[in-house]
């Protein structure tokens, strides 16, 4: 926590030892020569990850003060930016000050060979000064003041970005014990991936001598350990390492920004502040190939797909791939246009903004049902590929118009930014389509094979007949 005055009764020292707090190991602080040139926007997976790192956003909260504060602040009447981890706003040009009042984000990692690993159990509190904070303090039971004018520079209370707890900023309410106290992680612990799980490892340099030479057949190539793993060739900056618990639940949150008129770019924010970071994944950066390989080997693991039918049925399709047994249930936060699927498992045709700790509650405490999965095999044409759907899928007239839809949105992305403007676009699609007729009598040219051939017909007909809507 930064070191701010205050009309809190916390001394000097006291801020000093909150702004050590929940950092383990403890970082050097970095001289400007050192600092990346651009503020990360994403969660680094790279061996130059920076322990504590922030996950910066374009915010428009004027009423958030910078929170270097005044003493640090340099440039009043800039642009902000939010941290997605820990919620707290600085002016894009004082980001590197940040670093004099030595305040990081909650650590999202721990270093192979700290003395984390000595209490790789243990999760400490990462505390942040709040200007504003709802709720109420967990000492004393009130509410947090909050004075008439809107832009109050006084520092109200003290929160933690783990478990949310909050305490007025007063000694009679948040004592000095409490800085170095283990932190629960909150309502929903047993999804959070705590940081002692994933474990950072360094590079030796016997291994960045091996990688030069020519690659040989062995059975140690593809094996992971303390030192890091080689995989295809590629170094692994980072393992996993869970503790086995029939308590854990831990969750693994795969976000669409795309999907449903670009929502899924507030709810990638939304989750990184409730859970781990790095248990959040942007689907346009790189796929969910990588974190599932990463946490293929957690307990009692759990997805949820943030998007629609087609972002659901890509994750699935991986982990068909990946054949990871016993294969981890799947949730889904609707966030697409049709949400067929979404639907059919009761997660609702589509999200409305309700507070992702309900999402959360759904996903710890939701039955895990089966779901028939099929392989289509198109023959005609050997060139075809091998096609996957959930439970249906569509040709001629309906596919025709989903193609057009999704051709559209990738060609002009920003012309779908909304849930209702895309259903007018099938719409129109759909009556273009039909006044054209290019599906008209397809029934004629197709033919349907079960254990024998099967005569296509408009209307049931005998137990033979297969009806297809055209």
């Amino acid at each position: 926590m930064g070191q701010f005055p205050s009309k809190g009764l916390l001394s000097c020292g006291f801020r000093k030892a909150i702004a050590k707090s929940g950092l383990q190991p403890a970082v050097a602080t970095l001289g400007p020569a050192d600092l990346p040139p651009e503020p990360n926007s994403t969660v680094d997976w790279s061996d130059n990850a920076q322990f504590g790192d922030h996950i910066w956003f374009e915010t428009s909260g004027s009423g958030d003060f910078c929170y270097v504060g005044e003493q640090y602040c340099i440039q009043k009447s800039v642009s902000r930016k939010k941290c997605a981890g820990c919620k707290i706003s600085v002016h894009t040009m004082c980001m590197q000050q940040l670093e004099k009042i030595n305040f990081r984000c909650k650590p999202s990692f721990r270093e192979a060979g700290s003395r984390a690993v000595r209490e790789s159990n243990v999760v400490r509190h990462h505390w942040v000064h709040r200007r504003r904070q709802p709720g109420k303090c967990r000492q004393c039971g009130k509410g947090f003041q909050q004075k008439f004018s809107f832009h109050s520079k006084e520092i109200i209370a003290i929160s933690c970005s783990w478990c949310k707890q909050a305490y007025h900023n007063k000694v009679t309410c948040f004592m000095l014990q409490q800085i170095e106290e283990c932190c629960s992680l909150g309502a929903h612990a047993a999804v959070i991936i705590p940081p002692t799980w994933i474990i950072r490892v360094r590079r030796t340099q016997s291994s960045l001598k091996s990688s030069k030479k020519k690659k040989r057949t062995s059975l140690k190539c593809n094996k992971s350990s303390k030192k890091g793993s080689e995989v295809n060739g590629r170094w692994k900056p980072f393992l996993v390492k869970p503790l086995i618990s029939q308590l854990m639940k831990p969750l693994l949150v795969f976000v669409n920004p795309k999907s449903g008129g670009n929502q899924g770019a507030k709810i990638i924010q939304s989750f990184m502040w409730s859970l781990n970071p790095r248990q959040v994944f942007d689907l346009t950066k790189g796929g969910p190939r990588e974190g599932l390989e990463l946490y293929a080997k957690v307990p009692n693991l759990r997805i949820l797909a943030c998007g629609g039918d087609g972002t659901v049925g890509w994750i699935l399709s991986v982990l068909d791939e990946l054949k990871l047994r016993p294969q981890p249930p799947v949730g889904i936060l609707p966030l697409g246009t049709g949400n067929d699927l979404a639907r059919t498992l009761n997660w609702g045709g589509g999200y409305t903004d309700e507070p992702l700790t309900k999402i959360l509650s759904h996903v710890e405490d939701g039955n895990i049902v089966q779901l028939d999965r099929w392989n289509l095999n198109v023959e005609a044409n050997l060139e075809l590929p091998i096609d996957v759907f959930n439970n249906y899928f569509s040709l001629g007239f309906d596919a025709h118009v989903t193609l057009g839809f999704h051709e559209s949105r990738e060609a002009n992305p920003e012309k779908f930014n909304s849930r209702f403007r895309n259903k007018m676009f099938y719409a129109g699609a759909a009556f273009s389509d039909f006044l054209s007729g290019s599906s008209k009598d397809l029934a004629k040219h197709i033919r349907v094979v079960v254990s024998r051939p099967a005569t296509l017909k408009r209307r049931s007909g005998s137990d033979d007949a297969i009806s297809i809507h055209c």
